[in-house]
């Protein structure tokens, strides 16, 4: 490979992650500074890497943009109104007692398909510390599945900003991805719940006390071996300057759950009741059913004309509804709607749900700037040269052309903390290779959601989310949520191994 070039891709990467970490800009400046900086030092004309920015830039949200705002406003809605904490109820209810590790991982996986994890997390996790005071134990290991388990969907399900980025980016198709990430998402959720049972007890004597007396009060909570570990008190010396705010939160959190107190009004929508798991589910399995139509019907199509490569292809009369139909800006659009006309109360004032769209888009507005950025960086390498020299770089080894997105998005979430930045600037650098290494955009896409998982820790916002309102601290948070993590991530080499001899 040339040196240039090689030079060219370094300086472009380095840039992303000493901006991130050593000065006050966000990641789509970085994007924005790696690309100037990429052609620069490929030798790129000045204008020319304009003029790829630009491009790379409208290319990516032309055809992402506007699924990630619905998204995020489905999401919004169903925070408000309380939907997301009756579908986890369902969900506990459905798994039965003993169980609730698995209900806990499944309930974190489905409420993370709308709803970002952080926010995700401190609704849902007043319900693991009920669960836990009622069983007198077990909290950590049910607040680890938790969160984990929305881990999972997080990065590897649209419509979760990440994985449609890094779909967008790489020109997959958004059916199969949600597809290969739902099959993911279960054959990697026994590897949460395995982990999480067997670190969990553990850990569970530790516990910051503050948190303790929060989840149990003055019960004695019981140890996997079936010891009592103490009574739980408020305060106590170990958890001096460790905290407090976030596990006031917690506590506070805790209290304010409508499911701790059933009959209580919604504080976001005046209602006196959730809304039932069934008209929950119903914003997020229609527009993935629609999705999925459109993906196998247009798959049934093409090889019945033949046209598998796409090239020549055009859907047959009984395809263009679905089609239609189960475009993502379409589903989407239709889910959004069941959402507002469903979860809400009639009684809603109309210029309140307006600013709770308003607050989604607002929570997708980086998001987008950073996706849009990703393309930019990658249309850059793209017409630099960068990409090309890459491809014939690692053609040239026996390393499998799907560990090259996979373990950019290791070292990027690793250096700067960010699973979607680390998504996106994968994709961003594999897009260029996919046709010379015959890689194919499906299993691109997930190598770099799987990449993006490992080892959250220190420098990544959800690690303080989870460990903080788990009451984890130091070396037990690390043992905890930074091992559940890198758990999921080892799990997931093989499955990307057998994906890309399927496909």
């Amino acid at each position: 490979m040339d040196l240039q070039l090689i030079l060219a891709l370094i300086a472009g990467i380095a840039t992303i992650v000493v901006i991130v970490l050593a000065t006050r800009l966000d990641a789509f400046i970085a994007l924005l500074a790696a690309s100037v900086v990429t052609g620069i030092v490929a030798g790129q004309d000045l204008l020319s890497i304009v003029d790829a920015i630009t491009t790379g830039f409208g290319n990516t949200l032309a055809s992402i943009g506007i699924v990630i705002g619905l998204g995020v406003g489905i999401g919004k809605i169903l925070e408000v109104s309380g939907a997301a904490d009756s579908l986890a109820r369902a969900f506990l209810s459905a798994f039965g007692k003993g169980r609730e590790p698995w209900a806990m991982g499944t309930v974190g996986s489905l409420v993370s398909i709308p709803v970002f994890c952080d926010s995700g997390y401190v609704i849902m996790n007043p319900l693991a510390r009920s669960i836990a005071r009622v069983k007198r134990g077990g909290y950590v290991t049910l607040a680890l599945a938790l969160g984990c388990g929305m881990t999972l969907t997080h990065h590897m399900v649209p419509p979760t900003p990440g994985p449609l980025a890094a779909t967008g980016i790489l020109g997959a198709d958004i059916g199969s991805v949600i597809l290969t990430g739902v099959i993911f998402t279960v054959l990697l959720l026994p590897v949460v719940v395995i982990y999480a049972r067997w670190i969990g007890p553990k850990l569970e004597p530790v516990l910051n006390a503050t948190v303790k007396h929060d989840v149990y009060g003055s019960v004695t909570t019981t140890s996997a071996d079936g010891h009592a570990t103490g009574e739980a008190h408020e305060g106590g010396s170990d958890n001096a300057g460790h905290g407090s705010v976030a596990t006031a939160t917690a506590g506070n959190a805790d209290t304010a759950s409508s499911g701790d107190n059933a009959g209580t009004v919604n504080n976001e929508t005046g209602a006196t009741k959730n809304p039932g798991a069934f008209l929950g589910f119903l914003p997020l399995i229609v527009p993935l059913l629609l999705i999925v139509a459109n993906t196998v019907s247009t798959a049934i199509d093409k090889s019945a004309q033949g046209e598998l490569s796409g090239d020549a292809y055009e859907p047959s009369s009984w395809v263009a509804p679905l089609a239609f139909l189960g475009n993502p800006v379409i589903a989407l659009m239709i889910g959004l709607i069941l959402a507002v006309y469903t979860l809400l109360p009639r009684v809603t004032p109309r210029n309140k749900v307006q600013n709770w769209l308003a607050d989604g888009a607002a929570s997708a507005g980086l998001i987008l700037l950073i996706t849009g950025a990703g393309g930019a960086f990658g249309k850059v390498l793209n017409e630099s040269g960068v990409g090309d020299a890459l491809a014939e770089a690692i053609a040239s080894i026996s390393l499998p052309a799907f560990l090259v997105p996979f373990l950019i998005a290791t070292l990027v979430r690793i250096a700067q903390g960010s699973g979607t930045v680390a998504m996106i600037t994968a994709a961003s650098v594999t897009a260029p290779l996919i046709a010379p290494l015959g890689l194919s955009p499906l299993v691109a896409v997930m190598a770099c959601t799987a990449g993006s998982m490992v080892f959250s820790y220190f420098n990544d916002s959800y690690f303080w989310v989870v460990t903080r309102f788990t009451g984890l601290d130091g070396i037990s948070a690390i043992k905890g949520w930074s091992g559940i993590t890198t758990a999921v991530w080892a799990g997931s080499i093989p499955l990307l191994f057998v994906l890309d001899l399927i496909v």
